[in-house]
């Protein structure tokens, strides 16, 4: 087996956007939640196809966070990228903004990180290319994610230690 292929975050981001319609909203008028979850997860899956260049499976949505309403009309603007690579699974995060399509006026709306698992030809995990973090800003998202992912493994042990 050759050395694990290393890529920078920017190889893989994804910016994407959706307009807010009638039907994606509840009875007050904002946007289900479930629905920007779906978005989520979609943009999410493309940047860890586009960093792994194989198959990828949703592993876990580790966070989210509801932080402001969007609204029928908003402009929803998506924008994901990998924050922390292991050996077969990633974490990628999300930042969901509201726009204004009138005044350009922009609102973090949601937040959220999620775990992927890279898959070879039949089916099982397999390597992922690491991540190389360059800029002070994606040295601080790798920084916080290693403690995440740390978390997630104390709290996998103490689970399955109690039965779990």
């Amino acid at each position: 087996m050759g050395e694990r292929k290393e890529k920078n975050p920017k190889e893989s981001l994804v910016e994407t956007r959706y307009v807010v319609m009638p039907d994606m909203v509840n009875s007050y008028g904002t946007a289900f939640g479930g629905k920007i979850m779906s978005w989520i997860d979609m943009t999410a899956g493309m940047v860890a196809q586009r960093h792994c260049e194989k198959v990828v499976v949703t592993a876990s949505i580790d966070r989210i966070s509801f932080k402001a309403p969007v609204y029928v009309g908003d402009h929803v603007i998506l924008q994901a990228a990998v924050n922390y690579v292991g050996d077969t699974s990633l974490e990628i995060g999300v930042s969901v903004n509201r726009e204004n399509p009138f005044t350009g006026e922009k609102v973090k709306a949601t937040t959220a990180f999620l775990t992927f698992v890279c898959l070879d030809e039949n089916g099982r995990p397999t390597t992922a290319p690491k991540l190389r973090p360059e800029t002070k800003e994606e040295k601080r998202r790798y920084e916080n994610a290693k403690i995440r992912v740390e978390a997630r493994k104390e709290l996998i042990r103490k689970l399955k230690k109690e039965g779990v």
